[in-house]
């Protein structure tokens, strides 16, 4: 359970984590894939046999959840029921059979003098993942790190303490009873938030440090990690209704986009309307998400059409609001959606709707974001439901991965050249 820990204890705390997260790693990086995947297969078959386990721990940070001031949103993120552990569940068993990445041959090449030269894919080494509330992350996370063949110290909400360690307690137990390091995955059990500055400044034991969270934490590690940061920083997601859109479709993916989930990171907060079809399409899509009680934050042609929106201010085109508000923009042209787009866009995810092929290829080509989608939901963007299986979170960066980071964007390669004595002369 977390605890609070006076400063000496806490470092040494976190540097004998992190040494023994290094020393997992070592060790893990030998093992084999039928090894970590028969690990995987055990703990969603123990996961479930233990839901009851679980289902206990998570009222216990459900009963705290007001005390932490949770919205309706993240209360949603919070919860678990049978259903959700069944996919996890079901999550970890796809990861399993989606080919282990290490030791794969990424080019390879012989050199005139007979030298063999090989590009290998190997693990990165150990990652400190530090994330929301939201428990189903912390077997997800756990599960890709080890199958990528790294060791992996997992830093989750105080809000969702109770059900994290239930999960971490699961999972190291099958590492034990299925030959991997247990120390593989470790779960932080201080709730002392100076713990994460400390694992920061940790560089010859942590390869990569992935904060997934609030912008102020993000801002934090970013100033203070001595270690690569895989990050992003916020999901404000458009949706650009193009003027030859169908205009069913259209409602379809923005209803999708916006409210099959408000409070992740790959749902719509902001709508983007050509000035043509707006005044049809506006007055529509109202009607529309009637049950959502959704409020609107527009330009002067949008409050017109829908009269109790509230005019946008400049912050709003940047807000990710994780709940039922949207801005909207209405825009003349193409040229003007993506100017819009690529000014206030979180560069996570967006979309146009459009039966105009020249416009997609256009959009696709000029928006600056991690993924973009032409007649489909920004909720595609998610490692699973693009074939990658778990994902360990979306980066907005340029370097070293971009969108949904899976097995692959967990490893990095070195060289091996392999030669018959040769000399170099």
């Amino acid at each position: 359970m977390s605890q609070t820990q006076t400063s000496p204890e806490l470092s040494t705390y976190c540097l004998d984590v992190a040494r023994r997260a290094k020393q997992a790693a070592q060790l893990l990086v030998s093992l084999s894939t039928t090894v970590k995947n028969r690990w995987i297969q055990e703990s969603a078959n123990r996961l479930l046999e233990r839901s009851g386990d679980i289902l206990r721990a998570n009222q216990q940070d459900l009963a705290m959840a007001e005390s932490f001031g949770l919205t309706t949103a993240e209360v949603d993120r919070l919860l678990l029921r049978e259903d959700r552990i069944a996919q996890m569940a079901d999550g970890l068993r796809e990861l399993a059979a989606l080919p282990d990445p290490v030791g794969e041959i990424i080019e390879g090449s012989r050199r005139p003098n007979g030298l063999e030269v090989r590009k290998v894919r190997v693990p990165l080494g150990v990652l400190f993942f530090i994330y929301e509330s939201r428990p189903n992350v912390t077997a997800d996370a756990a599960a890709i790190g080890v199958k990528s063949g790294n060791a992996i110290i997992l830093r989750g909400g105080k809000e969702a303490s109770h059900s994290s360690d239930a999960i971490v307690n699961i999972l190291r137990e099958v590492a034990n009873d299925t030959g991997l390091p247990s120390d593989v995955i470790q779960l932080v059990s201080t709730a002392d938030r100076n713990a994460v500055g400390h694992f920061l400044t940790l560089s010859s034991y942590i390869d990569l440090v992935i904060p997934r969270g609030g912008e102020n934490l993000i801002q934090r590690v970013v100033s203070e990690a001595t270690m690569p940061v895989l990050k992003h920083f916020d999901g404000n997601c458009h949706v650009y209704v193009d003027a030859s859109a169908d205009i069913a479709m259209a409602l379809s993916i923005v209803r999708n986009s916006k409210c099959q989930r408000m409070g992740v990171c790959n749902a719509m907060e902001s709508l983007v309307v050509h000035t043509s079809i707006a005044k049809d399409f506006l007055s529509r899509l109202r009607l529309h998400l009637d049950e959502f009680d959704m409020e609107y934050r527009g330009d002067e042609l949008c409050c017109h059409v829908i009269p109790e929106a509230i005019p946008a201010e400049d912050s709003d085109w940047r807000k990710e609001f994780l709940g039922p508000v949207m801005s909207v923009k209405t825009v003349p042209n193409i040229e003007a959606a993506i100017a819009h787009i690529n000014r206030y866009s979180s560069k996570h995810t967006d979309a146009i709707v459009t039966s105009s092929m020249e416009n997609a290829h256009r959009f696709a080509i000029e928006i600056d974001s991690s993924a973009v989608m032409i007649n489909a939901s920004t909720r595609f963007n998610d490692g699973g439901q693009l074939g990658m299986g778990a994902e360990i979170g979306i980066s907005t960066d340029k370097f070293h991965a971009r969108g949904p980071c899976g097995l692959r964007e967990l490893t990095t390669y070195k060289y091996i050249v392999e030669g018959s004595g040769h000399i170099r002369q």
